[in-house]
């Protein structure tokens, strides 16, 4: 039996091992960690996709794997980051931030059945709304004191923004991928966007180390930047892109 085929398979299991280990730290009070183990959980996620092409080892099993890991590590675990963030919020507000595994399951379930999305998404990807809610829950953790921390000691903000990335997972707002190649050519809107996240990231990049912020703060206005971009770009006529 060829060891090739599994290599995939085993890359992504350790996306789904990050994400229950992250969960757990999670509820022991480390958010800190559980954010840590979701980048990692990020990481197996980009390289099971790549060691698939470079073996030709993909297959269904790896593909519902796949969506499995994500549910866990850009599902459950985001939501319970924002949730232990919302203990501010009125009665049953608090709980809203769980809405994110039942939204980003929707989201998951739709991309493997829409065949829209080979090249590109439709909808917010669920490590993009994954990453604002571990940035934001890694940040409050290491800087209680700042502004954005006692933002989110407001009864409804992180409720307003858990509703928000609900709505965002679902919707039908095209959102370019970061993950290259495919065999198609990348539009011409598709390589504006992707030159405009990486002028945010670097931005956000040079303003957290000029202001010795936490990189937590980068990550999460890289990915803030992210939605802005796209919800920008559908706002644009086509005809404008491609004149």
């Amino acid at each position: 039996m060829s060891i090739r085929k599994h290599i995939p398979d085993s890359i992504t299991s350790m996306n789904l091992l990050c994400g229950v280990m992250g969960v757990i730290l999670t509820m022991d009070g480390r958010p800190d960690l559980g954010f840590v183990l979701m980048i990692c959980g990020a990481v197996f996620d980009f390289f099971d996709g790549l060691a698939a092409r470079l073996l030709k080892a993909s297959s269904g099993i790896g593909k519902e794997l796949d969506s499995l890991a994500d549910m866990v590590s850009f599902g459950v675990l985001p939501s319970l980051l924002l949730f232990n963030l919302g203990n501010s919020a009125w009665g049953v507000l608090r709980y809203i931030p769980l809405l994110i595994a039942v939204f980003s399951a929707l989201r998951l379930a739709k991309f493997n059945l829409d065949e829209r999305q080979h090249h590109g998404f439709i909808g917010l990807p669920t490590p993009a709304s994954a990453m604002i809610c571990g940035s934001l829950a890694y940040y409050v953790n290491s800087a209680p004191e700042s502004l954005l921390s006692s933002w989110c000691q407001e009864p409804v903000l992180i409720p307003v923004l858990a509703v928000a990335l609900c709505a965002l997972l679902v919707s039908e707002i095209p959102m370019f991928s970061m993950k290259f190649g495919g065999g198609n050519k990348a539009s011409r809107s598709d390589v504006a966007k992707r030159i405009a996240f990486i002028v945010v990231c670097v931005i956000a990049l040079v303003a957290v180390l000029v202001t010795k912020s936490s990189w937590a703060l980068a990550v999460l206005a890289a990915f803030v930047g992210y939605i802005v971009i796209n919800l920008v770009f559908a706002l644009i006529p086509d005809s404008h892109l491609s004149s």
